[in-house]
């Protein structure tokens, strides 16, 4: 039952003023930087099989704070990059929110195109197929990071809980927030959405001669309340 924690990058300068998209150059914060070790220090303990990242700077700066004292390397994968835009990167949310498309993204996602840029449903297709790959890649009793963007980790969870595309802006992902899924054969079950601070114990293997199991309908996930 492989498990992905999926991890949103730390604060950027910018962060929640400004479409950022795939602007290049965008490095975490010192907020961000002080979320990123505040992070790691919560996941200290969980043995992690990898830590893979979206290609950009303020993903990757957040991922490589989890490595220290792992023998593990920083992976990258394309396809958990952040929507692509288009047109609208770089430009202020208060702005994009006079749009006429605005309204499209907040209430019927999944028929949404961004100008000279990607579709959600296409963001999501991309992700969740990414998941998917990694999760045959790493093996059944993997524990992984996917370090993301905000939009491409609700999206992920969107698919996890089988609700349809155009909920997913009911879900809510902070930066250096985790979620947290579970795949099984046959359905995935979300354990954590957002959580920003709180115990990890539930995280860690089983002991020697205990088999894990998927929590059955109605079971309580310790330290797994939301931020």
């Amino acid at each position: 039952m492989p498990t992905v924690l999926l991890v949103r990058h730390g604060l950027t300068e910018v962060t929640g003023t400004v479409l950022s998209g795939r602007t290049p150059g965008l490095h975490l914060s010192e907020a961000g930087r002080q979320q990123a070790t505040a992070l790691a220090e919560r996941l200290a303990g969980v043995p992690l099989t990898a830590v893979v990242s979206s290609p950009l700077e303020r993903c990757q700066e957040t991922a490589a704070a989890l490595l220290p004292g792992r023998d593990l390397t920083l992976q990258t994968e394309e396809r958990f990059v952040e929507v692509g835009y288009g047109e609208w990167t770089g430009r202020p949310l208060k702005d994009l929110a006079k749009e006429p498309l605005w309204k499209v993204v907040q209430q019927h996602p999944s028929a949404a195109q961004f100008p000279g840029g990607e579709s959600l449903a296409g963001t999501q297709a991309r992700a969740v197929a990414a998941v998917r790959e990694w999760n045959e890649k790493l093996g059944e009793k993997a524990t992984y990071v996917v370090c993301s963007h905000g939009d491409v980790i609700k999206a992920i969870l969107a698919d996890a809980l089988g609700l349809h595309l155009d909920g997913f802006q009911r879900i809510m992902v902070n930066p250096a927030s985790v979620s947290v899924v579970h795949y099984t054969p046959t359905r995935p079950f979300v354990a954590r959405v957002n959580d920003v601070g709180g115990s990890v114990a539930d995280l860690l293997p089983p002991k020697k001669g205990r088999r894990s199991k998927a929590p059955a309908s109605g079971d309580a996930v310790v330290g797994g309340g939301a931020g």
